[in-house]
């Protein structure tokens, strides 16, 4: 083992906690251990310089991994294929002739009143699987015991269900996705620049607030400062609640069909972009009296929609470019939430398993975790 002198940066460090000493340059490249991927013929003790250094500790990196997105997922069938989604429509008043009697008229009971009904089927299955090898006689030899054998093998089958999470967690936001997608173009009838109004299905918070508030364009916030504007996350949370509200009364105006739809309180999914959420928690909640009155309705919220970028800026994590499923190439910039009915979208028909083979020629287990 390399073993250094460091008494010079312990003095040093022990006069910057002290307030002894300003903050100086520290050289660490001595102290902290970065890791090595194979140690070399170095790695002996200080002793008699020949004998090889031994693992005294075995850590696995093992940490389950639950994942953040909307829960969405729903449920499963053992037979069949199709999903059918059957709906009804309100059925219209008439006359009620109890009042309107007239002596020698007949007033027939037997007329047939037809219901309007509608179905939809979905019958679309998308799969993966993520595929592992284990071997037990070849990997012994690098470890000292059983437990750390076993321990070993823990590890990769997290790595696996953590992989399965994350493809999993992805799927679910490309559903909430192309519901973005699919209902911005049903109010705009465009793929892209949707700044220059708002819709019922499709609100922008951004041009309400600015043509509501300012008379000249010249006054208008840009989107890049909106998230630290106290003002417009005050009338962002005031539109979402009344949102929240409008959607729970029997109306036309938030489905793409114009079926007539409501929404009661605990059906209704909220998703906010967590940004959205911290900024308001930080600019509007922490000064404001009365907090409770400009809250954002209850929400999931999710640090992205589409992914993170390489940068985490909110420009990327608010966009989602996505081809939709009815075939229209979608670029959305500044998602700040969606609202919907738990029958408005879902992931459905799961069926989740691990399937294995051994081979008895090479002595190793192939496993598949299938979705």
């Amino acid at each position: 083992m390399k073993v250094e002198q460091i008494y010079a940066l312990m003095n040093t460090v022990t006069s910057e906690v002290l307030g002894e000493s300003v903050i100086v340059s520290e050289d660490l490249s001595n102290v902290v251990d970065i890791g090595t991927a194979i140690f070399d013929a170095n790695a002996v003790d200080n002793y008699v310089r020949s004998l090889v250094d031994h693992i005294g500790k075995v850590v696995f990196v093992n940490r389950p991994y639950s994942g953040s997105t909307p829960s969405i997922l729903m449920d499963g069938w053992e037979y069949g294929s199709i999903l059918e989604k059957v709906r009804a429509d309100l059925p219209a008043a008439t006359e009620n002739e109890s009042w309107q009697l007239t002596d020698g008229a007949s007033y027939d009971p037997n007329v047939f009143y037809k219901a309007t009904v509608s179905t939809k089927f979905f019958n679309k299955r998308v799969t993966f699987e993520v595929p592992m090898s284990f071997t037990e006689k070849q990997v012994k030899e690098s470890f000292s015991n059983a437990t750390q054998l076993n321990g070993f093998i823990s590890m990769l089958y997290n790595e696996i269900d953590k992989s399965m999470t994350v493809k999993i967690d992805g799927l679910i936001m490309r559903t909430i996705n192309n519901m973005i997608g699919e209902t911005m173009y049903a109010e705009y009838n465009a793929t892209s620049g949707f700044s220059g109004g708002s819709h019922a299905k499709a609100v922008n918070l951004l041009y309400l607030y600015n043509t509501t508030f300012f008379t000249s364009s010249s006054d208008y916030i840009t989107a890049a400062d909106a998230l630290t504007d106290k003002a417009f996350l005050r009338y962002a949370a005031y539109v979402m609640g009344v949102y929240t509200s409008r959607l729970s009364k029997m109306s036309t105006l938030f489905n793409i069909e114009g079926k007539a739809r409501f929404t009661p309180a605990d059906l209704l999914h909220v998703v906010l972009h967590a940004d959205f959420v911290a900024a308001a928690k930080s600019y509007l909640y922490s000064d404001t009296y009365n907090e409770e009155f400009t809250q954002l309705p209850a929400a999931e919220t999710v640090p992205y929609w589409q992914g993170s970028g390489t940068g985490y800026a909110f420009a990327d994590t608010s966009k989602i470019l996505v081809e939709t499923a009815g075939g229209q190439t979608m670029t959305i910039t500044g998602v700040l939430g969606i609202m919907f009915d738990r029958d408005a979208l879902g992931v459905t028909n799961i069926d989740r398993r691990i399937t294995t083979n051994y081979n008895p020629k090479a002595e190793f287990y192939n496993q598949w975790a299938k979705w």
